[in-house]
């Protein structure tokens, strides 16, 4: 049963926001160098391709997207992006969230990706793998034990 606490979306948002809050409350934990916007525009468009690869493969499979509904697959995507992650688009959202802290120069920021990862990997993905497992069984568990959760 999925715990449907926070969408990840309003997650993703709600991380960008503390990065933003923890820049004010605490400049001078913030990091000042040129590089840094070269650094977060490489995890912005690694996270954003990262999520493009995989709603296209959903896509392509004419499967649901829809994290609060995952017994409404039709299919189990397994082939692009899903034969190295089993939820790249999480994983596309956690680079964004770096992204974000490398943006805004703040490396507490950090502390949020890995709260959102914890986060979406309890609240989140584990009750949509127990929904696959139920809908897809024996084949879920084979891709299960195949592709990693994350990376």
């Amino acid at each position: 049963m999925l715990t449907r606490l926070i969408p990840p979306p309003v997650a993703l948002l709600i991380g960008i926001g503390l990065m933003y809050g923890l820049s004010h409350l605490w400049p001078t934990t913030t990091v000042e160098w040129s590089g840094l916007p070269w650094v977060a525009g490489v995890f912005f468009a690694a996270g954003v391709g990262l999520m493009l690869a995989a709603v296209w493969s959903l896509w392509r499979a004419h499967t649901t997207i829809d994290p609060f509904r995952p017994e409404r697959a039709s299919h189990l995507v397994t082939t692009g992006i899903y034969r190295l992650s089993r939820n790249p688009i999480y994983l596309g959202d956690a680079l964004l969230l770096t992204g974000a802290a490398f943006w805004l120069g703040q490396p507490l920021g950090l502390i949020v990706v890995v709260l959102f990862v914890l986060f979406i990997d309890r609240f989140q993905v584990r009750g949509e793998e127990a929904a696959l497992e139920r809908h897809f069984g024996e084949r879920f568990g084979r891709y299960r034990d195949q592709t990693r959760r994350w990376l």
